[in-house]
């Protein structure tokens, strides 16, 4: 029976992937590959939760919206009649930082923090002012006040942009002149992180890192081949840093990358398989939280919120008038509301 049971499931599993190949958009970020299938029955697995709860987690989190009706009507003919539990994570720091409340922010920040609990690289997709890095912000206040009450382990962020620096300088070179190696960003942060390293001088070995806190490597800035390549081993399981130098830095649990980008266009499929997804689509966030979050900073508020609800045109142009503030969002907002 047991036997029977895993293989109609598998049959299942099989059929939504490859449906959602055919059917759905074609998307930079989108993997439904042997790697998303085998993170898929890891986190079915070690969250001891149905198939059905771990095929969603799994994957709605990177869809475009016109995607997830699709994606859900799928899910619905392979398996009719069954609903997903809703699991309730509490409240979350939206109001502690000054940010406004939405459906969409606690759904993506839900989703960031189930998605990296199943894969120890995560990468937020999505364009400027679609929710990017407020997503990321408010699971670590979350996190760091859970940590307060005992409930969690602190979580350290250590962001940096790629694009800003050479290669050089992000993973470390020689100097051809003198034959020394000088240490790059990445290689001078492993270290407080590391639990070995293979080839490295007795002098470099550090203790095991112990402590439960969480690092977050971040990088923000645009991915491509020139330095995301080189980091294809960190992301695999085994998370081993190889350098030029012939140094393997292996990196603890409690280490992940995060990485927040604008889209993909120029990743291989090779990276985008080796990274949890979770997509930020402006269009399902909208101008209103923006406008909203900045009245409220303001005196009188109120009425300059009702304001700004009666006449948006208006509203936009004074605002912007204002110091030559140059706000995109508003910009924005206005053009969804003469479509």
């Amino acid at each position: 029976m047991g036997s029977t049971l895993s293989q109609l499931l598998a049959k299942k599993v099989y059929t939504l992937y490859s449906l959602a190949v055919q059917q759905l958009s074609k998307q930079d970020h989108y993997d439904f590959g042997l790697r998303a299938l085998t993170s898929l029955l890891r986190y079915a697995g070690k969250k001891r939760r149905i198939l059905l709860m771990a095929m969603k987690d799994m994957n709605i989190a990177k869809l475009a919206s016109v995607d997830v009706p699709l994606f859900n009507g799928i899910i619905q003919d392979l398996f009719p009649g069954i609903e997903s539990p809703v699991i309730d994570y509490g409240k979350l720091e939206l109001k502690g930082m000054g940010l406004q409340v939405t459906p969409f922010t606690i759904t993506k920040v839900i989703q960031l923090y189930e998605t990296k609990n199943s894969r120890h690289s995560t990468m937020i997709v999505g364009t400027t002012g679609s929710g990017k890095t407020v997503t990321w912000r408010t699971l670590q206040a979350t996190m760091a006040a859970l940590c307060r009450s005992g409930d969690a382990a602190y979580n350290l962020e250590f962001p940096l942009n790629p694009k800003a620096v050479s290669l050089g300088e992000l993973y470390g070179e020689y100097d051809l002149s003198t034959g020394e190696w000088t240490d790059g960003i990445l290689s001078s942060l492993a270290p407080a992180f590391r639990k070995h390293a293979e080839g490295a001088s007795p002098a470099l070995l550090l203790p095991p890192d112990e402590k439960p806190d969480e690092k977050w490597i971040l990088f923000d800035g645009p991915v491509d081949t020139l330095w995301i390549e080189s980091m294809n081993s960190v992301m695999d399981d085994n998370k081993v840093l190889t350098l030029i130098n012939g140094e393997r830095i292996s990196l603890p649990e409690q280490v992940s990358l995060l990485f927040e980008v604008e889209n993909l266009a120029v990743a291989s499929p090779a990276t985008v398989s080796r990274c949890g997804m979770v997509y930020t689509d402006y269009s399902d966030l909208g101008w209103k939280p923006y406008v909203h979050s900045w009245i409220e900073k303001r005196p009188k508020h109120r009425d300059l919120l009702s304001e700004a609800q009666g006449h948006p045109e208006g509203s936009v142009a004074w605002i912007e008038g204002q110091r030559g503030l140059k706000a995109r969002a508003f910009g924005q907002g206005w053009e969804l509301l003469e479509r």
